[in-house]
C-alpha cells in the first residue's frame, strides 16, 4: 500500500489502521473506497479479532472529507460521495470484533464519525474534537446527527453541530465522547491493550453480545431480554460455550475453536 492514504498492520490478531494522508489525514473519494475495501478485506479474515483506528504522526487522527472533492461536482455527485462515507460508518459500526480509536491529534468531521462508529475511543491529552461542517454550508452526513446525541446527549450534539464547538479531550471525556484519556503519543498502545483484554473472550460470544448491544440499545427490555435468550441459546449450543466453562473451571486459559459468529 506503498503511497496509499491509509497504512495497515497486522500484530496477532489485532489490525491497526492508520490514516496516512498529510498534512491532516483528510479523506477524498479514493481514501473512502479504500478504507472500505480494506474494512471488508479484515471481516473476512477469520483470525482478525480487533481492529484499531488510528493517524499518523502527533498532529491529526483524521481532519474529515477533503472538501476538494467536492468542487464543481453535481449535487448528485456530492450525494454519491456521501454514500462512500457512510459505507465506511456502517462498515465500521458493524464490524465484528472489537473496534478502538485511537486519536491522537485533530478529530474532525468524517474523522470523528468514524471515531463515533467504534466501539470505544482513547484521545490523547492534546487531541480536539469537532463537527464543522455548518461553517462551509453542509452538514454531518456520516451518521453524526444519527449518533453523537446518543453518545452525548442532545445538548452537547448541537452545540458540535449547532455552533461548531471544538472540544478538547478533558471535556470530551467528561461528557462521554471518549472513554479514556490518556498522554499524547499513548492512544496507540492503550488501543491495543483494549484489544489484548476482548482477545480473552470468546469470538463468537463478543461478535453476538456486540449485536445485541446494538440492537437492544432502545429496545423495551422484554425485547431485549428476548433477543438475549435466544442469542445465549445459540452459544450454548457451539463449541466455545463448553471450551470456556471447562478452561475456567480447570483454571486455564480458554482455547477458542473458531474465531468468526454468524449473526
Amino acid at each position: 500500500m506503498s503511497g496509499a492514504p491509509l497504512r495497515i498492520e497486522r500484530l496477532g490478531r489485532t489490525a491497526v489502521l492508520t490514516f496516512d494522508n498529510p498534512p491532516a489525514h483528510t479523506l477524498d473519494a479514493a481514501g473512502l473506497r479504500e478504507l472500505a475495501a480494506q474494512l471488508d478485506a479484515l471481516e473476512a479474515e477469520r483470525d482478525i479479532a480487533a481492529l484499531v483506528l488510528t493517524g499518523a504522526g502527533e498532529r491529526f487522527f483524521c481532519a474529515g472529507d477533503d472538501l476538494n472533492m467536492y468542487v464543481g461536482v453535481s449535487p448528485a455527485a456530492a450525494r454519491e460521495l456521501t454514500r462512500l462515507l457512510a459505507a465506511v460508518v456502517t462498515r465500521l459500526h458493524g464490524f465484528s470484533g472489537l473496534t478502538v480509536a485511537a486519536i491522537n491529534g485533530w478529530c474532525l468531521g468524517a474523522g470523528l464519525e468514524c471515531a463515533l462508529a467504534c466501539d470505544t475511543r482513547i484521545g490523547e491529552a492534546h487531541a480536539r474534537f469537532g463537527l464543522p461542517e455548518g461553517r462551509v454550508g453542509l452538514l454531518p452526513c456520516g451518521g453524526g446527527t444519527a449518533t453523537l446525541a446518543a453518545q452525548v446527549g442532545e445538548g452537547w450534539a448541537k452545540r458540535l453541530i449547532l455552533c461548531g464547538e471544538t472540544l478538547d479531550s478533558e471535556t470530551a471525556q467528561r461528557i462521554g465522547l471518549i472513554e479514556a484519556a490518556v498522554a499524547k503519543g499513548a492512544s496507540r498502545d492503550a488501543g491495543l491493550a483494549l484489544a489484548d483484554q476482548a482477545m480473552r473472550q470468546s469470538p463468537a460470544a463478543l461478535a453476538a453480545a456486540k449485536t445485541l448491544i446494538h440492537a437492544n440499545w432502545h429496545a423495551p427490555l422484554t425485547e431485549a431480554l428476548a433477543r438475549e435468550r435466544a442469542a445465549f441459546g445459540r452459544l450454548f449450543e457451539a463449541p466455545d460455550a463448553a471450551e470456556g466453562v471447562a478452561a475456567f473451571l480447570e483454571k486455564r486459559e480458554p482455547v477458542w475453536g473458531h474465531l468468526r459468529s454468524t449473526q
